[in-house]
């Protein structure tokens, strides 16, 4: 069992965001939508298979994923790419590639008290820091 399975965290501190959606052509409407929310993170382990849940007023997205098997995902501003996911303690990496070879890096480390996110894509890195519920 994963450790922080279950918990839902909300986000209290982002640093970069704006120019980490710039990085993956995200348009200036989504970047505004999206940096004008404060969403919630929950990660559900159903056996072998995890589901981490990214809720908020404006989209609620779900990301099934058994660590180390390739799967499709569709990210929040609608693009397709194969993601992969592994646990390294408390922490899951998460490696996207876009059909144009963009790579995006997520790693998020999961806390008794808050979760931090980074994320890198080209040379721009963004930091959210969320706090347990």
């Amino acid at each position: 069992m994963f450790l922080c399975a279950g918990k839902k965290y909300k986000l209290i501190e982002s640093k970069n965001f704006d120019d980490f959606m710039k990085a993956l052509g995200v348009g200036l409407i989504t970047r505004k939508a999206a940096n004008a929310v404060t969403p919630t993170v929950e990660l559900r382990q159903d056996g072998d298979n995890f589901v981490l849940v990214t809720s908020s007023t404006f989209k609620t997205t779900e990301m099934k994923f058994k660590p180390g098997e390739e799967f499709d995902e569709e990210r929040a501003d609608g693009a397709k790419v194969k993601s992969v996911c592994t646990f390294e303690g408390n922490t899951l990496k998460q490696v996207q590639k876009a059909a144009d070879g963009l790579e995006v890096t997520y790693v998020r480390e999961f806390g008794p008290e808050e979760m931090k996110a980074v994320m890198t894509a080209k040379d721009v890195t963004c930091t959210r820091v969320y706090k347990v519920q």
